[in-house]
């Protein structure tokens, strides 16, 4: 089977699995489902298979009601704001002033976010001056096509902000690795003396990189911002490279502990940074040697694939993850399926397609 072949495989095995308003977790505008349908919609745009939209917008249809509110988003955590990338599309196809109501209320919600002294977001609202790298995807991306599409550089300015703040304080300078957490008010209790946690979860670092293509693809190529993102790309992009694993193409759980017993290859995470590797090279901001490193990550993946009773079943995906010390990490459950991994597969096997 070819990449698109797999990535039509996997959209048909959740199409077949779940009914759109069933999607996990059930009754709730999250970003669980968001990160899958993402990657259905790609699918969706190589094929053009209508049918791909239809279950999106279903599943849309079911949390946004008539009038445009969201009654299932806790609009406190930007998890349950970056299910609004998908409002974008339907809304230009449909002109329908009820999709556009969610992403401009959207945009009021991240306009007025509480912040930290340097003036970057706080993850959630219930976690106070705490920066997560999972919030660069979680609220970078949205607000990000938000500021182009609408016309509001200002939007676009806290995303920078919190690129900045987020590289100041959570980047290790020996392996150029972003650290997990940050937490300006030293309160978390896994935090150290200067409130990092001092892990480098592979999945939060690959939100990162796939955060970093997504605005280099929207964005302008004379904005006075975009050197910060390339730079910030391509040096995360050269520092994951080193930590590939020579023997299966993967990453493992936590990057950098390649020879920690406890370790394991992680099949989300690879595959989003090897998403991200194809995509800087289409995109040409990435040398042609990040070829090799998408399609090396490709293969990996597949090793962690099988089909079973003509659905797709992929394993070694951690699961929703919070934050904690490093065994905390390491002894996180794996699942099969799960909407992460799903996601990310069919966002790399569109993008490999592609390449």
């Amino acid at each position: 089977m070819n990449a698109l072949e797999y990535a039509v495989l996997a959209a048909d095995t959740m199409i077949n699995k779940f009914a759109p308003e069933e999607l996990p977790p059930t009754n709730r505008f999250h970003y669980h489902q968001g990160v899958m349908l993402e990657g259905m919609d790609r699918v969706y745009k190589i094929t053009g298979d209508k049918k791909y939209r239809d279950y999106i917008k279903a599943w849309v249809d079911f949390n946004v009601d008539a009038d445009g509110n969201v009654p299932n988003c806790h609009t406190d955590e930007f998890d349950d704001i970056q299910p609004g990338l998908l409002l974008f599309d339907i809304y230009r196809d449909t002109g329908d002033e009820r999709y556009k109501r969610p992403l401009d209320m959207f945009a009021r919600i991240t306009e007025d976010w509480p912040v930290n002294s340097e003036g970057a977001v706080w993850h959630k609202y219930h976690k106070p001056y705490q920066m997560w790298l999972d919030c660069m995807y979680m609220m970078g991306v949205i607000t990000t096509r938000y500021a182009f599409e609408f016309g509001r550089p200002d939007l676009f300015d806290m995303v920078y902000t919190f690129t900045r703040v987020m590289r100041k304080h959570m980047t290790n300078p020996k392996t150029g690795l972003l650290y997990h957490m940050y937490d300006e008010s030293r309160t978390n209790p896994f935090v150290d003396k200067e409130g990092l946690i001092r892990v480098h979860w592979a999945r939060a670092i690959s939100w990162v990189t796939v955060t970093s293509a997504e605005i280099l693809e929207i964005m302008p190529e004379d904005h006075k911002y975009r050197a910060e993102f390339l730079d910030l790309f391509t040096g995360l992009m050269n520092r994951l490279k080193e930590y590939q694993d020579k023997e299966t193409g993967m990453w493992y759980q936590v990057a950098d502990r390649v020879n920690d017993p406890r370790n394991w290859l992680e099949t989300s995470a690879t595959a989003l940074i090897a998403y991200s590797a194809a995509k800087g090279v289409r995109l040409g901001v990435l040398d042609d040697s990040f070829r090799s490193v998408a399609k090396r990550g490709w293969e990996g993946e597949l090793t962690h694939v099988k089909i079973i009773d003509g659905n797709l079943d992929i394993s070694g995906i951690c699961v929703g993850t919070g934050v904690g010390p490093l065994g905390y990490y390491l002894n996180r459950p794996t699942s099969s399926n799960d909407l992460h991994g799903m996601g990310a597969f069919m966002m790399l096997a569109s993008e490999i397609h592609m390449l």
